[in-house]
């Protein structure tokens, strides 16, 4: 990716771009800052990824996903620019990253999300104004490394210039700031020490006027830092735009749906629910730790409704059931949606696709 991009580089239009990198509260994060934006009167663009139904979600400009005809447009573009060698080296997001880049054409700023990675992402590639640093936590160890030291490294060396760090609950997560301040000269502060009081104020009144979750309402703390250092001045009504959808998105008075998948969106999503009960509408990938997911889930469940869905990254339904017994989780499969009961549909992107594609059929 980075000898492709040094070989087209002068193909895409030069833009502010806000890197945003971490485990969990990416999408979230992202969206706040760039509906915010927008609201300014601002040519917004903003990259997200993976998509629930369709893949125009992955690319949002100006308030709206990208229509198929400009994706169309923007395909046969890169397609001329790319020689088909390297069209073929690509990976599915590299592409898709270039495929942005060229629709953000115009824009005054770009948010733009990393995947799973950080330093070796296809986003860290462009040239950065300032890098959002979410929570970060075990996830995808098979690629960022088995410990916190290893995961916080990969992510936090896409940082080129200046960075503003999110809450953590890792202290290993600081002291790997601390090395990289040092040898790379590096602008990093804690989001505390970007935002003041009237700040918070705002933050308090937007979260109680939307009835945001303790999480979301740390991610949104984040976005308006960066807007503080954007030398930007906002109001709360810049923040009247509806969260990312499939984050603790209510769809109906009694479903709730969420794409968190790992250990630390487990913990904020009992944070935020803790007091209810609901049927957990379930599955997850082989590489996911179910076990402990669960068992952070099991307070605020009443019993477990396994979904299929059709992905070879999927874990073995036998060793869901084996796992929710060994836990004194009642379960059963996903075959309705009883209006007497709660449900909270949590896994991944695929799992919130599957029931969305049946509860809306």
């Amino acid at each position: 990716m980075p000898r492709i991009y040094e070989k087209i580089k002068s193909s895409f239009a030069a833009v502010k771009i806000v890197h945003v990198i971490g485990t969990n509260g990416k999408g979230t994060t992202g969206r706040f800052l760039a509906n915010a934006l927008f609201s300014m009167g601002f040519c917004i663009g903003h990259y997200t990824s993976p998509h629930i139904l369709e893949f125009n979600e992955r690319i949002w400009k100006n308030g709206a996903n990208i229509s198929d005809i400009e994706l169309e447009e923007a395909h046969q573009e890169l397609q001329k620019i790319l020689t088909k060698d390297d069209a073929d080296k690509l990976s599915y997001f590299e592409y898709t990253t270039f495929l942005a880049m060229l629709l953000f054409s115009g824009c005054d700023y770009v948010v733009m999300e990393a995947g799973l990675g950080g330093e070796h992402d296809a986003t860290a590639v462009f040239p950065k104004l300032l890098t959002l640093v979410t929570p970060i936590a075990y996830d995808h160890e098979a690629f960022l490394g088995s410990n916190i030291d290893e995961i916080a490294a990969t992510k936090l060396n896409a940082i080129q210039k200046s960075a503003i760090l999110g809450t953590k609950n890792y202290e290993e997560v600081y002291e790997t700031v601390q090395r990289l301040r040092g040898e790379k000269s590096l602008n990093i502060k804690r989001v505390d020490e970007v935002i003041d009081n009237e700040d918070r104020q705002k933050i308090e009144e937007i979260s109680k006027n939307y009835s945001l979750a303790p999480y979301l309402a740390q991610n949104l703390s984040l976005s308006i830092a960066a807007i503080k250092f954007l030398g930007l001045t906002y109001e709360i009504e810049n923040f009247s735009h509806p969260v990312l959808f499939g984050r603790l998105t209510k769809i109906a008075k009694n479903i709730t749906i969420d794409v968190g998948h790992n250990v630390l969106a487990a913990r904020s999503i009992v944070d935020a629910l803790l007091g209810e009960k609901y049927i957990l509408v379930y599955n997850s990938y082989k590489d996911k730790n179910y076990k402990e997911i669960l068992a952070i889930l099991k307070p605020i469940v009443l019993h477990v409704e396994i979904i299929v869905i059709n992905d070879i990254r999927a874990a073995e339904i036998e060793s869901i059931q084996t796992v929710l017994t060994n836990l004194e989780i009642k379960y059963k499969l996903f075959k309705e949606v009883k209006p007497e009961f709660n449900y909270l549909v949590f896994g991944y992107f695929s799992v919130v696709e599957a029931f969305l594609r049946e509860y809306y059929e």
